[in-house]
This record gives C-alpha cells, sequence and structure tokens, in this order.
C-alpha cells in the first residue's frame, strides 16, 4: 500500500512511464516460505501473455525467480507474475543487475493493454557497491528489480503531434539495435522517396539504439521551412533524449525512497525483537518468584489451618493469580500485534472444559447468590479438534466480565451447532423469548449479538460452507447475563485493547481492558465472528463463532489432551436410574436434565412439589432421586413440609434420595429444618458432573464415596497415581525445586533435586533407574538446551551398542531402548521457547507458575495407565 501509494503520488515526475513496478529475487530454496507468507502462487509471465484463460499457472520450478511485489495500480495486474518467466524481460533483468545500470527491453506488447511498450529496469541491492563491483558481486548483492512501463505510442503522440507548421508530419521511431532488422516501434509504413529526417535517440541505455525519421506529407517545403523544420526536429528529439533521462533519474530516486523504507523496516523489525525479548524477560523475572510463591501456598493448603487463616491463603492465592493472568493478557496481546500468537489443533472434551471455567467462577457466583449455567446441545461431538486452552481463555474471559458486573439474576453460557440456531423450533422461540430466561430476568435479545454475522444470510439462514459436516464442526456460542449493561457511547469501542467503559470501571472492578480484543482475534483465528448485545441496566450477551475439526471422526490422527480427572459421561455406577426434577422454570430445568442425564440418569421435569409427588403415588415408574430448585422449596414451608411428610408415609426411604439445588449457601433456610423435618442434601450450583456425581455417590450410597473437591480425587488416591516412578528435577532456584518435589510427592513420586545442568547429564548416563526429568531452561554453567542434547547423544550411543550386542539387556531390566521423558521447566511462554525445546530433544514443556496437578498431567502422558483394582 505505501509503494502504491508514494508511486501515484509522484506519477508527475515521470509523466512519460504508464507506471512502476518492483520485483523481489526468490531463490528456488526460499519460494515456498514466500509463497506462504504473501499468501499466493509465483505465476508464468509467458503463460499469462498467450493465454490468459490459464493466466494463473505456477511459474516451474528455476534456480530463482523475481516475482512482482509492489506495483503501481495502473500495472497492478503485474503482481504475482515471475519476471524471469518472460523472454523480453529475463535478458533485461539479468544484464541490469550483471552492469548495475538501466536496461531497456526491445519493444513488446504490453500485458492488458497490447499496445507497444518498452520496460526500462534497475536492479536494486542490499547495499551500497563500488563503481568497480564486478558481475558476481552484483548479482550476490541483488535485492529485487525496479521497472518502468513505457507505452511508446503514447509517448511519441504526447511529444510530436505537430510541428509548428501548417504541414502535416509523418514520424517513425526504430529500434536498429539489429542494423539489419529494425523494429518499428512508433509509426506508418509509408514509403520512402528520400525525403526522411533522421535523428538519433538516447534512451538512456548504451546497448540499445534508437533513432527518429521525420518527413512532410505534402511535397518538399521552401529550404527555409525546410531548415526550421529541421532545427525543430532536432529540438525535438533532444527533447526526447532528456524527458528519458529525467524519467531514469526519477526512477532511480524510487530506489533511493525504497532503500529508505527498507532501513525503515529493519528499524521496525528490529524495535519488534526488542520488545518482544523486553517483554519475555519481564513475564521471566516475575513468573519464577510467582512460582515460588504460588507453590509454597498451594503447600501451605496442605497443612492443619484453622478457617482464618485458609481465608488468608486463599486470598493471596488469588491475588497472585491474578498478576498472573495480568501478565498473560499483556503477553497475548504483545504476540497479536506482532502475528506470532499461534494456535494448537489438539482433541479435547469441549463438556469438560466448560465444567473446569464453571468451577473457577463457582465461589463468585455462590458469593452473589447469582445462577451460574451451561448447557451444550446433544449435537455437539463430545470431542473436538482445536486450541482448548485459547476457546478457555475466549470464555473465560466473557464469562469473567459477566461475574464481575453481574450482582443478580444469571450468567447463562449456551453452545449450540450454528445450523441448530436456524433449524431447530425449539431453539428458535427459546431464544426469542425475552421473559422464559435462566432466573426470570429480562435480557438482551441474543439474536441480536449475531446480526451482522457473515456466518449467516441475509435471510438468516446459514451459508452452505459454514454448516457443520463431518469433518468440521462449527459452534456458535453465546455468554448471557443479567447485569448492568454496556453504556450506549461505550459500545462502539468495546473492543479496543486497553479502553474501558470508564474510569470508574476500572477502579471498581479492576482489569486491564485487553481481554476482549485479545478474545476477538483469538475468534478470528479460529475462522469464527464475535459480536454483543447489550441494554443498559438489562444486561449484555456475547455471541462467537468458531471453527472445530470433529475429534469423534479423527481421533486418531491428533494429540490427544488429558482433561481433569472427569467422570465419563455416562458413569456407570448411575446408568438405569431415573430422576424427578421439580422446577417451573423450563430452560432452568433443560439445564438441570442436561447434567444429571450426562451420568446416565434418566430424567423427567415437573413444575411443582404436588405434580411430583401425585408421580410418585401413582408407582407407575420407581424415582430412584427428587431434585427440588431452591425457588420452589422456600416458596411456601407448609407445602414442602407436606411434601416430606408424606414421602415418609409412603415409605422406600426417600429422605435419602431427596436433593435440593441451591444457588447461595447464605439462604437463612438452606441449613435449617422445616417445621422438624429434616431439610434434603444440598447441591450446589453451578451444576457440573464431577460435583453432581460426587453428591449423589455420598447420598446414595453408591460409587466411590470419596470427598471430592473441585474435580480433584482424593489424597489417598493422589498418592497412588505415581507410586513407584522415581523422578528427577533440575533447577538452579531452590524455591522451584522445594514446589515441584512437594507437588510430585503428592502423587506418590520418588523425586531426586539437583541444581545444575552438568549433573543432571551424570544422572542420566545410560543406565539409570530414572523414569522422567523436569529440566529448568536457564541456568548457569550449563542451561537444559545443551544438558537435554547431551543426555539424547549419550542415549543414542548407548541405545547403538545394545543393538550392536555390546550391552545386555537382560542386564537392565530388558529396557532395549533408553529415552528418558525430559519436559522443560520455565518462565519463558514465548513460542520460540517451545519450538527450541523440541529442537534440542525434550518432549515436554511446563510453564511457570506451575501446579503439581499441572506437573502430574504433563509427566503422566508417557506412563502406561495404572490398572483400576477396585472391586
Amino acid at each position: 500500500m505505501t509503494f502504491t501509494r508514494y508511486t501515484e503520488r509522484t506519477a508527475f515526475e515521470r509523466p512519460l512511464t504508464s507506471g512502476v513496478a518492483y520485483a523481489v529475487r526468490v531463490l528456488r530454496s526460499e519460494r515456498e516460505e514466500f509463497e506462504k507468507q504473501q499468501g499466493w502462487t509465483i505465476k508464468r509471465m509467458d503463460t499469462f501473455e498467450h493465454n490468459p484463460v490459464h493466466k494463473d499457472e505456477p511459474s516451474p520450478i528455476e534456480e530463482e525467480y523475481a516475482p512482482v511485489i509492489f506495483a503501481q495500480d495502473t500495472v497492478s495486474h503485474v503482481i504475482s507474475l515471475d519476471m524471469l518467466s518472460g523472454k523480453e524481460d529475463r535478458e533485461n533483468v539479468l544484464r541490469a543487475r550483471a552492469s548495475g545500470k538501466g536496461v531497456l527491453t526491445a519493444p513488446f506488447r504490453l500485458l492488458k493493454t497490447n499496445r507497444l511498450g518498452v520496460i526500462l529496469t534497475f536492479a536494486v541491492y542490499k547495499r551500497e557497491l563500488p563503481s568497480n563491483a564486478t558481475p558476481n558481486e552484483r548479482i550476490e548483492a541483488t535485492d529485487g528489480y525496479l521497472g518502468g512501463i513505457f507505452d511508446i505510442e503514447s509517448l511519441v503522440e504526447k511529444l510530436l503531434q505537430q510541428l509548428a507548421s501548417k504541414q502535416t508530419i509523418f514520424v517513425n521511431v526504430y529500434d536498429i539495435t539489429n542494423l539489419s532488422q529494425p523494429i518499428s516501434m512508433y509509426g506508418s509504413n509509408v514509403s520512402d522517396d528520400g525525403l526522411w529526417h533522421v535523428s538519433t535517440l538516447n534512451f538512456g541505455d548504451p546497448f540499445r539504439k534508437h533513432e527518429m525519421r521525420c518527413r512532410f506529407k505534402q511535397k518538399a517545403p521552401w529550404p527555409l521551412l525546410a531548415i526550421s523544420t529541421s532545427i525543430g526536429i532536432l529540438v525535438i528529439a533532444s527533447l526526447v533524449g532528456h524527458i528519458f533521462q529525467a524519467t531514469v533519474n526519477r526512477i532511480a530516486k524510487v530506489e533511493e525512497d525504497y532503500h529508505g523504507m527498507m532501513e525503515l523496516k529493519k528499524k521496525a523489525e528490529a524495535a519488534d525483537v526488542a520488545k518482544s525479548q523486553f517483554l519475555a524477560t519481564v513475564s521471566h523475572e516475575i513468573r519464577t518468584p510467582m512460582n515460588g510463591v504460588l507453590g509454597m501456598l498451594d503447600m501451605l493448603m496442605d497443612t492443619e489451618l484453622d478457617v482464618t487463616q485458609q481465608d488468608y491463603v486463599r486470598t493471596a492465592q488469588a491475588s497472585g493469580k491474578a498478576l498472573v493472568s495480568l501478565i498473560n493478557e499483556v503477553l497475548d496481546q504483545a504476540k497479536v500485534e506482532s502475528g506470532k500468537l499461534e494456535l494448537e489443533a489438539v482433541s479435547f472434551n469441549l463438556r469438560a472444559i466448560l465444567d473446569d471455567v464453571l468451577s473457577l467462577f463457582s465461589g463468585k457466583s455462590q458469593d452473589k447468590g447469582v445462577e451460574l449455567a451451561v448447557y451444550i446441545s446433544d449435537r455437539v461431538p463430545e470431542t473436538l479438534i482445536g486450541d482448548p486452552g485459547r476457546f478457555r481463555q475466549i470464555i473465560t474471559n466473557l464469562m469473567g466480565n459477566s461475574i464481575k458486573f453481574t450482582e443478580k439474576g444469571h450468567i447463562f453460557v449456551t453452545v449450540y451447532l450454528v445450523e441448530e440456531v436456524v433449524d431447530s423450533i425449539e431453539v428458535e422461540t427459546e431464544l426469542s423469548s425475552s421473559k422464559n430466561t435462566l432466573s426470570g430476568y429480562p435480557v438482551a435479545d441474543r439474536c441480536h449479538s449475531w446480526k451482522g454475522f457473515k456466518t449467516f444470510n441475509q435471510d438468516g439462514s446459514t451459508s452452505p460452507f459454514k454448516s457443520s459436516s463431518a469433518d468440521l464442526i462449527n459452534l456458535i456460542v453465546s455468554v448471557e447475563d443479567t447485569g448492568q449493561g454496556i453504556p450506549l457511547e461505550a459500545q462502539s469501542r468495546i473492543f479496543t485493547p486497553f479502553m474501558q467503559v470508564g474510569p470508574s470501571i476500572s477502579r471498581t472492578h479492576g482489569g486491564t481492558g485487553i481481554g476482549l480484543s485479545i478474545s476477538k482475534y483469538l475468534v478470528g483465528r479460529m475462522k469464527g465472528e464475535i459480536g454483543f448485545v447489550s441494554i443498559p441496566n438489562i444486561g449484555s450477551t456475547f455471541t462467537f463463532t468458531a471453527v472445530f475439526g470433529n475429534g469423534s471422526s479423527t481421533s486418531n490422527e491428533h494429540n490427544s489432551q488429558q482433561m481433569n480427572n472427569q467422570p465419563n459421561s455416562v458413569s456407570s455406577e448411575f446408568q438405569g436410574m431415573k430422576a424427578l426434577v421439580v422446577d417451573p422454570r423450563p430452560i432452568r430445568a433443560k439445564v438441570s436434565r442436561y447434567h444429571i442425564q450426562r451420568l446416565g440418569i434418566q430424567v423427567e421435569v415437573v413444575s411443582d412439589l404436588l405434580q411430583c409427588l401425585s408421580q410418585i403415588a401413582s408407582g407407575s415408574k420407581i424415582i430412584n432421586m427428587i431434585l427440588v430448585e431452591q425457588e420452589v422449596w422456600e416458596k411456601d414451608t407448609s407445602v414442602s413440609t407436606l411434601f416430606v411428610n408424606n414421602l415418609r408415609k409412603l415409605g422406600c426411604g426417600f429422605q435419602s434420595k431427596l436433593f435440593l439445588l441451591a444457588n447461595s449457601i447464605s439462604s437463612s433456610r438452606a441449613n435449617t429444618s422445616t417445621d422438624g423435618v429434616s431439610i434434603p442434601s444440598v447441591i450446589m450450583k453451578p451444576l457440573r458432573s464431577s460435583m453432581l456425581a460426587a453428591s449423589l455417590q455420598r447420598a446414595m450410597g453408591v460409587g466411590n464415596k470419596g470427598n471430592i473437591r473441585n474435580g480433584e480425587l482424593p489424597s489417598m488416591s493422589l498418592r497412588h497415581l505415581l507410586l513407584g516412578r522415581k523422578i528427577l528435577i533440575v533447577d538452579d532456584n531452590n524455591v522451584n525445586l522445594k514446589v515441584a518435589a512437594a507437588g510430585l510427592k503428592r502423587y506418590g513420586a520418588a523425586v531426586v533435586c539437583v541444581e545444575r545442568g552438568k549433573k543432571a547429564t551424570e544422572l542420566l548416563t545410560p543406565p539409570h533407574q530414572f523414569d522422567a526429568c523436569f529440566m529448568d531452561i536457564q541456568m548457569p554453567e550449563m542451561d537444559g538446551f545443551e544438558a537435554t542434547k547431551i543426555i539424547r547423544e549419550m542415549e543414542h550411543n548407548f541405545n547403538n551398542r545394545i543393538r550392536r550386542g555390546e550391552v545386555s539387556i537382560e542386564a537392565y531390566e530388558n529396557v532395549s531402548n533408553f529415552h528418558v521423558p525430559i519436559l522443560a521447566m520455565t518462565a519463558d511462554v514465548i513460542q520460540a521457547t517451545y519450538e527450541e525445546c523440541l529442537r534440542s530433544g525434550m518432549d515436554g514443556y511446563v510453564s511457570k507458575p506451575f501446579e503439581a496437578e499441572q506437573l502430574y498431567r504433563e509427566v503422566s502422558r508417557f506412563f502406561p495407565p495404572i490398572p483400576d483394582r477396585s472391586p
């Protein structure tokens, strides 16, 4: 764009040129990366000239290419054409770069206009060359080629319309480089009666020679007129040469300006690298001590603390995690600006991710008494292929904003296939109703949040290429809240980085204003769109689409990412059970049904306790459990008391199977009794499979009765997960060693700690008894990269000895191939560090600050699963 604007605005300095273009030199080894960077394929010029129908034919494999990357608007059709594939241009280009001077082509038909023209070509060099530089030195220093295009007919007609005479004059211009076969560049074919006046033209290329011939159309003029006309012709010929010379100088000026632009570009790139390095360094220096702070706080939570002390520790943990989150957002914004933010392609469980996010915000929602819920359509596959971390980041940003600004009502996340929103009458009816909501509070109509999406046609239907298929899944995700809404004057800047609704928002709720801008960028990278609708004092709804691979059809083609220890979507201990949900709100009942059915339980819904009692009394079905909404239970205490008494009369032990679904633990009636009747077991919302399964297991005496907290396994079970595994930890920071060792010991591993990379190479010299190694990257004397390369080289040599029979594998527990999994532990989170880890031979990557569960997840990928010994 800069080149186009510059050449357009300075066109008056080159009045005789039809346009200016720049072609860059590309070697064969650079072609693939170049085409990927440009977004197009290098095309053949000769094909474009002779067969425009097949003008997109790629240039054949050559040693080098000269594709046009910049062009003035008037000749923009030449972009992506390889100048070296055109027969008129190849010799011109090669001669220009070897000589260092402007070179003119022979006349040829210009592309598109088909008018006769020539191209004046200059080589552009990467550095200043001495005047006596050899051709090879010039070729080596060549960066590209700058060309000025001349339309000969227009050029001559502008200068030689008519002489200052009443006589009409014929003007012919010839290329006489080859005297035996002169090429006519301009003029008509008329008989030669010997009355022509011949003048030499100089176009700036000493290799090519040109002349101009002029004669009167009528009889020969009077001698005085003939003399004056001859003088005029000489003047005009000199003028043509002068203008061409001026044009050459102007093109040289463009070349000089281009060099200046390239210098500025290099400085900008250097500044960008410096900024990225600065951010990486700052991130490393903050993350390293934060790893010790958060790790020690986590270890402190495992000790005997009273309630007040636990509250202090949790507050400190939350503050530390908030700081790490801020660092991550700033780094992500820097990656977005530099275009270096990459997405993964691994298989993941969407439902498990949303369960995790619900766990993250469950405490805040319960404290506020705000209903928090997730619903995922049954048509959404169990496994998707994409970047789970970035998807989680988008959801967390949107839900985090909703939690901040919502004091009553609800926050509701829904996930559908895009075509469901259009095709399903049920979905359309639910979404279009402002009264039928999760909490009963009015909401902003979410249909307006996707109003401008290109995914939908103007008539509301989905575009065929946007619909889900067997391989691609197009999701539409909405986050609806009943918060304070966004003021109308602030809605236009909601996705602008570092911009917030107002100064008071930052003081009251905190935050950087980066989250939404990063979310918009991530959605775009997932081939989706994001929009919102917001009504002040009613609430906001943010909606985005995203395209993922279908993990159900290609699960073996991608790496699988282990999620939290969530129960299976169909849990065997609940299979075949039946439940009654008592809830008068259809959408809320639908959410409850969704989560309960994930455990394999059949669910029916009734609107009040009397209907529930009637259905149980009929005896037509055996009901294993009853789940009553807190709103229904507390609406009329006399009805609740009557309901419990009638259940007692019916017998069958219904008391242990009665549950209350509650939003907040602050309810005055949540832990009391109703007229002497025991309160049902309370299941706290938001509902998610792990917590729901744990509550039902404890109350009904089935399956694992351990105290599952936030989806974690019971502590006794944790100690067996890495039992018998010997793991080496290498880190020069003593605090990090303590944190990592304590985390792995929690899972039963035997841990050895060392502070130097050299010591690690000694311990991991084959044969050894270690099952895995966590290696810090930045260490004195020998860093983690070098240590890993040495270890891999030692393993390679030892394995070769085994294959040659020099070493007996029986002496080493029949291990025929030594390869200890080495996982990097570092505070550097830039992509280049991760790539360097893989190049040095490492098997994985753990970023600081880390948690014990994160260490376990990464290292457990390399161990076979422990067989289930439960009866």
